[in-house]
């Protein structure tokens, strides 16, 4: 059934946004997507999953003359064009994922145009190393683990003031922000411009935290990718699972048709207005069982080789609360599993 209204999803073209668009078309939304279609995600083409049903416009959020050019006619905004990774270019992190969403409401106050609603991709990764509970000592938020412990191979964080172990705790959205890295850092500060000039002009902004999404259409090119890709380059090469530190450290995934939906519920549900929700599973896996599950469905032995290495400030767990965003009525509805599937299926015929 055809809706009216119609949205630019930035970025429309690329993991996350594809499926959003997969989402909305199927939805009746009409949807226009402006991607500037750069590597290492892509390579100047639009992939050939791409919905036929999307308007396409090549673009750059960094651009102020392109925003004006996409934003014509549209009714709601889902900016999901990112720059990631661990790159030296700092500057380009404040470029694209912050200067943009400048530019866009610079474009909506200057044009004068009736956008009615901003949805905004976020991640994880503003959380910083997260929050800790020790049995004696309650609740910590820790620093990044030293150099000089990982080199002993101490992996887990410790109570500053008894020196025991602690307890990850799920992230919730009213969690202090203690981003690390510059992508983390433009992050929460997009966070905070949308939710500042969204209230000041009346335009109501969303904000997404996504955990680690996985699933089909997840660039093989790129190195931000994550672990899956990486187990999965192991396995189609024929060599063993290579994972850092121990293995043990807890991530949250989520399958990229559970994001989507997250996109469409709070685009659709008035009581998402002003909010920050987390995008999750809900649910702690550990590397090493990401990696059994990745030979398990490639059908190869399970040879692992934990190598020690390590990331100076890489955080060692990562839990999300997903209660917040269970109450507007989302549920995550695929497994780990369907992710691994779903993803090796995907690499196998479009990456060969």
């Amino acid at each position: 059934m055809e809706n009216s209204q119609h949205i630019l999803v930035t970025g429309g073209a690329g993991f996350i946004g594809s499926h959003v668009c997969d989402v909305l078309i199927e939805a009746g939304y009409r949807v226009r997507v402006m991607d500037a279609l750069l590597p290492p995600t892509h390579d100047g083409m639009l992939p050939s999953w791409t919905n036929d049903n999307i308007e396409f416009i090549r673009g750059d959020v960094r651009n102020k003359e392109d925003w004006k050019k996409v934003l014509a006619g549209i009714d709601s905004v889902i900016h999901l064009a990112a720059y990631m990774d661990y790159h030296l270019d700092f500057s380009t992190y404040v470029d694209v994922n912050l200067r943009s969403l400048a530019l866009l409401f610079e474009c909506i106050e200057e044009e004068k145009l009736p956008i009615k609603k901003i949805i905004a991709a976020s991640s994880q990764s503003v959380y910083g190393e997260g929050k800790f509970e020790c049995k004696k000592h309650g609740l910590q938020y820790l620093p990044p683990r030293s150099e000089a412990q990982m080199k002993k191979g101490d992996w887990e964080q410790h109570c500053p003031v008894c020196g025991s172990g602690v307890e990850p705790l799920p992230e919730l959205e009213d969690d202090e922000l203690r981003p690390l890295i510059p992508y983390a850092i433009s992050k929460s500060a997009s966070e905070t411009l949308l939710m500042a000039l969204g209230k000041q002009y009346g335009i109501p902004g969303v904000v997404l935290r996504y955990s680690i999404v996985l699933g089909p259409r997840q660039s093989f090119r790129h190195y931000y990718s994550g672990a899956l890709r990486s187990f999965a380059a192991n396995v189609l090469n024929k060599e063993p699972i290579q994972m850092n530190e121990d293995a043990m450290q807890l991530r949250d995934f989520v399958h990229v048709e559970d994001a989507a939906r997250a996109h469409l519920l709070v685009l659709e549900d008035e009581g998402a207005n002003f909010q920050v929700f987390n995008v999750g599973r809900g649910q702690g896996t550990r590397v090493l069982e990401l990696a059994e599950l990745v030979a398990k469905e490639a059908g190869i032995p399970f040879e692992p080789k934990i190598n020690s290495r390590y990331r100076v400030g890489g955080t060692r767990h990562a839990l999300m609360n997903i209660d917040k965003l269970r109450s507007l009525g989302w549920e995550p509805r695929l497994g780990l599993e369907d992710m691994v599937y779903d993803y090796l299926r995907w690499v196998i015929q479009f990456e060969g």
